[in-house]
C-alpha cells in the first residue's frame, strides 16, 4: 500500500504559478487535500481526492497557531497516517513535532528528478523565484546539492 500524500495549498499554488501542476500526479498519482485547501487553492483537480476530517478536535487545536488550510492538512495527514506537503515554516515545525513526515516544493522537485520526471531542478527553482515564490539561499543550495546540481 502506498503512502497517502496530503497537500496544503502552498505547494499547489507554487506549481500552478509556473504552469507545472502536472508534475504532482506524475510523481504521486492521487493526492489528498482537505476541504479548506480546495477553498484556498480555488479549485479541485481530477487527481485530487478531497477528504473530510473525521474529527475536528485536532484541527480546532491547531487553528490556535495555524491557518485553516494548514491546520486541516495536518489533521488530515494524522488521520490518514500520511505524509504532509507544505512550505509553511510553522506548519512544518508543528507537523514534525507531531511525528509526521513532511516535504515541501523543493523536495518534490528533487524527487521528480530522481524519478526521471524532470531532468533538472534548477530551472524550476528559478521559475518559482521569478514568480514571487520565496526560497532562502540555504534551501536553494540544499535542494541543488540533493539533486546533484551544486552551484559552481
Amino acid at each position: 500500500m502506498s503512502l497517502t500524500i496530503v497537500f496544503d495549498s502552498t505547494c499547489l499554488i507554487g506549481f500552478e504559478r509556473i504552469g507545472h501542476l502536472d508534475l504532482l500526479p506524475k510523481l504521486y498519482g492521487e493526492i489528498v487535500v482537505p476541504i479548506a485547501v480546495v477553498a484556498e487553492f480555488g479549485r479541485q483537480l481530477s487527481w485530487m481526492k478531497v477528504e473530510p476530517l473525521s474529527s475536528p478536535h485536532l484541527c480546532n487545536a491547531l487553528r490556535l497557531t495555524l491557518g485553516k488550510g494548514e491546520a486541516e492538512a495536518i489533521a488530515l495527514a494524522v488521520q490518514m497516517d500520511g505524509q504532509l506537503v507544505t512550505d509553511d515554516k510553522q506548519a512544518r515545525s508543528v507537523a514534525e513535532a507531531m511525528g509526521l513526515r513532511v516535504v515541501g516544493t523543493l523536495g518534490i522537485l528533487v524527487r521528480a528528478k530522481r524519478a526521471g520526471i524532470i531532468e533538472l531542478v534548477a530551472p524550476f527553482i528559478g521559475e518559482l523565484e521569478r514568480n514571487s515564490f520565496r526560497i532562502s539561499r540555504a534551501l536553494r543550495e540544499e535542494a541543488l546539492i540533493l539533486a546533484g546540481e551544486e552551484e559552481q
